[in-house]
């Protein structure tokens, strides 16, 4: 089974939505530019080799739509024979991308894979999923309300379980300083990891 690495990796400064240099560059033409400057640094690498592009994307809408993986891709100057694809996993989607090209790497489908993400929310004013009228499901209506009036302030956060809104599920707060969160059925944590304590045990209390 042949070995996975990551040979190079690349990202431009990270921006604040609405503010600095970057709030007016669009999300395709943000990632094209490490996605250029990663083939520049790696002249040894032909781009045409280049298996496939997987790009992470939240909100593949307006100008981060029609597969925004293959539009910076083409903006980048890759050849336009190297597939792209854009994935969506809210938050962790740009993970997502490393482990889909560790696992095609893993079962001999290719060689050579380019993971990576963009996020532009300084554009959603040019579209997202959030923006059409009559396209939110009503029975999220409860969540988005509370959302809504934690926004204005005033609030603190609380232990939703005192409020008995979680009864069903056996849920812990874990320690702010944790390094790793694990979230998982009780049974998978138990059955197939041998964790006895680790979120449904001891420390749950």
């Amino acid at each position: 089974m042949p070995e996975a690495v990551i040979v190079d990796a690349i990202r431009t400064p990270i921006g604040r939505a609405v503010k600095g240099s970057l709030k007016d560059v669009r999300a395709d033409d943000l990632a094209a530019i490490p996605l250029r400057a990663l083939v520049e640094r790696n002249p040894q690498l032909d781009p045409a080799t280049i298996n496939d592009i997987m790009m992470g994307c939240g909100f593949q809408e307006g100008e981060q739509g029609y597969n925004v993986g293959r539009q910076a891709g083409l903006l980048a100057g890759i050849d336009h024979h190297v597939p792209a694809t854009s994935v969506n996993r809210f938050c962790a989607s740009s993970l997502q991308t490393i482990r889909m090209a560790f696992h095609a790497i893993k079962a001999g489908e290719g060689d050579v894979f380019i993971s990576a993400g963009v996020e532009t929310v300084s554009r959603f004013a040019h579209g997202t999923s959030d923006s059409w009228p009559d396209t939110h499901n009503p029975l999220f209506a409860e969540a988005e309300a509370r959302t809504a009036a934690f926004a204005e302030g005033g609030r603190d956060w609380h232990d939703p379980r005192e409020d008995g809104l979680l009864e069903a599920w056996e849920i812990m707060r874990l320690p702010l300083d944790a390094d790793v969160v694990v979230l998982s059925a009780c049974d998978t944590a138990r059955g197939r990891i041998g964790i006895q304590d680790f979120i449904c045990g001891s420390r749950a209390r």
